[in-house]
């Protein structure tokens, strides 16, 4: 245990200072990779809504992580070109799975959003797995 941390005065972050985090770990990124993600945006929530739940098959809001919703570049999305009623491609973050995840594995928080971040938006351009490590690696 790092005896420099007081964890008796420690809480888990709020959606606000989880936002923020989710801010540096965008921030952390390749240049490149961030200037592709235009008009990708990034939301934070607690959990997912049940929808998203269904619409995964998914029976808990705890095995969620992230999700990226909208079109792809992988799938003829357009950077920046939206069709007649679609939302804006977007990665949701959710706190309180992250958290329970970060809990049981011995991970940073910080490189743990940074992975799940880039894994939704790897999805938004259809990149490999080995692709999506490299990129977190460069992040640091």
């Amino acid at each position: 245990m790092n005896a420099d941390v007081n964890w008796s005065e420690l809480r888990a972050p709020d959606l606000a200072e989880f936002e923020r985090l989710a801010q540096d770990a965008f921030d952390g990124l390749p240049k490149l990779f961030r200037q592709r993600c235009a008009g990708v945006a990034v939301q934070v929530a607690d959990l997912p809504e049940d929808e998203m739940l269904d619409e995964l098959g998914l029976e808990s809001p705890f095995d969620l992580l992230g999700l990226f919703r909208g079109v792809g570049l992988a799938q003829g999305g357009e950077p920046g070109l939206l069709g007649t009623g679609q939302m804006p491609n977007m990665v949701w973050l959710f706190r309180r799975p992250i958290l329970d995840y970060w809990a049981e594995h011995d991970e940073t928080l910080g490189h743990l959003v940074t992975h799940v971040l880039v894994h939704e938006i790897g999805h938004h351009f259809g990149l490999s797995d080995d692709d999506m490590e490299r990129i977190e690696e460069a992040a640091g």
